[in-house]
Order: structure tokens, then C-alpha cells, then sequence
């Protein structure tokens, strides 16, 4: 009976319409149907599946609504989540769409895991992550830090041992200890 994958996150949004328009307009998502709930909000997915829950922040009746994160959360930067990951493709195409729109980015790469990712806010200062994998090596006019040459919290030495490719599965496990 285990879990079997991440369905969605919520998101209380301090304006319900300009954040809708970012992930729409910028992130690619399509708004979905979404049941009748008793505030407003909208289902964001991609090819039918949601991803995101966007509701409206300061409604009466909010902590009925939702339990999940303090009374004022979304008014001071994103509360208690720190960023939220999504796969995608074609960095190039992203870097290309957020360089028109203005949008300030911060890339970054992993050589070793063949992962390229790009940081970037939200209009609620939540930090949304794109990682495109299979990336052997970043386009140099993508931009952005390499970490395998920043210095390490701890002063272990690299995960990577002899003989062994990382793998992007490796690379988690040596991010989370």
C-alpha cells in the first residue's frame, strides 16, 4: 500500500488571477476542471493530470478551508515549503521564453547526474525548479553555476565513486544526506 506519486500541491495565492496567469502563461500548465469547493481557486495540469491547486488567500472561513499551512503564509513568502520541483523538457525553449518575458532566472547544472535546472519565483515569491534531465552538458548561452565546482556544506568529499556514473536516483541520495 505504498504511495504511489506526488498528486498535487495547494498554493494559497495572494492574487488568485495573476498567479493562475504566471503558470499558465510562463510555466505551460492548462487549467483543468475543477470541482465545485466552497472558495475560489483552480486545478493547473499537464496532459489531464493536476498538478497544481491554486486557491485564494484571505477568504473567510480559511481555516476550514485549508489545514495545511498557517493563517498567514501567503503573505510571508512561500511558509513552510521551501521550492517545488517539476520535470520538463526543452531548456533551451525555457531559458529562450523567460529572457522575453523578463523573468529572472538562476540556472544551475549538475554534469555528473546530467541534470540542467532553473530557478525562478512565482508572483508569491514561492521558488518553482525545473529540472530537465538527460542534459550532459548545459548550453553555454543557458548560463548559470555548476555544482559540482561549488564548495561542499560539510567537507565530505564528492559522492561520486570510481568507476560509478551518477545517476540522477545517486545524486538525490548524496543531496539528501
Amino acid at each position: 500500500m505504498p504511495v504511489t506519486e506526488l498528486n498535487h500541491y495547494l498554493m494559497r495565492a495572494n492574487n488568485l488571477e495573476r498567479t493562475k496567469d504566471f503558470y499558465v502563461k510562463v510555466l505551460g500548465f492548462e487549467v483543468m476542471r475543477r470541482p465545485e469547493f466552497p472558495f475560489p481557486g483552480y486545478w493547473l495540469g499537464v496532459d489531464g493530470k493536476i498538478q497544481v491547486h491554486l486557491a485564494q488567500a484571505g477568504v473567510p472561513n480559511s481555516a476550514l478551508y485549508y489545514l495545511g499551512s498557517p493563517r498567514n503564509a501567503a503573505r510571508n513568502n512561500s511558509g513552510v515549503i521551501d521550492h517545488i520541483a517539476f520535470l520538463a523538457t526543452d531548456p533551451g525553449g525555457f531559458v529562450e521564453r523567460f529572457r522575453k518575458l523578463g523573468i529572472k532566472v538562476r540556472p544551475r547544472s549538475l554534469p555528473e547526474a546530467e541534470l540542467f535546472q532553473l530557478f525562478l519565483k512565482d508572483p508569491d515569491g514561492l521558488t518553482i525548479e525545473l529540472n530537465f534531465f538527460g542534459v550532459v552538458k548545459a548550453d553555454p548561452g543557458w548560463g548559470g553555476e555548476d555544482y559540482s565546482k561549488m564548495p561542499r556544506a560539510n567537507g565530505r568529499a564528492r559522492a561520486r565513486r570510481a568507476g560509478r556514473k551518477a545517476t540522477p536516483r545517486r545524486a538525490a541520495r548524496g543531496a539528501r544526506r
